[in-house]
């Protein structure tokens, strides 16, 4: 009986932290994304300050060629995150999925023992 508590409180943990990576994750991406429209805007801000928006021009503005090259670096960034939080998102749901078997096999051994589990209860309520 006490390994399955382990077992339980092993897979609510992993749970816990699959959820936190995937949503420290999407807090990046927001973060990024709101980065990337102020660079956005100071490109266009530069540009039309300089009448030049044409990035091969000579006289194209520093300012704006270094903020360009930023925001093209964080759109790369938010694609990265984009595929690391399909894949948190995919080991979130296998995870999820192993603790409810978890929770099942559980509340069928107590069902068995005449037992009531706090943890059980609390989950259930929760959920």
């Amino acid at each position: 009986m006490r390994s399955r508590e382990t077992l339980l409180r092993l897979h609510r943990f992993r749970t816990g932290e699959k959820r936190r990576q995937v949503a420290d994750i999407n807090f990046m991406i927001q973060d990024f994304m709101r980065k990337y429209d102020e660079l956005d805007a100071q490109v266009k801000l530069e540009e039309s300050r300089t009448g030049v928006t044409d990035p091969q021009h000579f006289n194209y503005s520093l300012t704006a060629k270094s903020a360009r090259a930023r925001r093209d670096n964080l759109m790369r960034s938010i694609a990265e995150l984009r595929d690391q939080m399909a894949e948190a998102e995919a080991a979130l749901a296998v995870e999820e999925q192993e603790l409810r078997r978890a929770e099942m096999l559980a509340e069928k051994e107590q069902q068995g023992s005449g037992m009531v589990m706090p943890e059980a209860v609390a989950a259930h309520s929760a959920g």
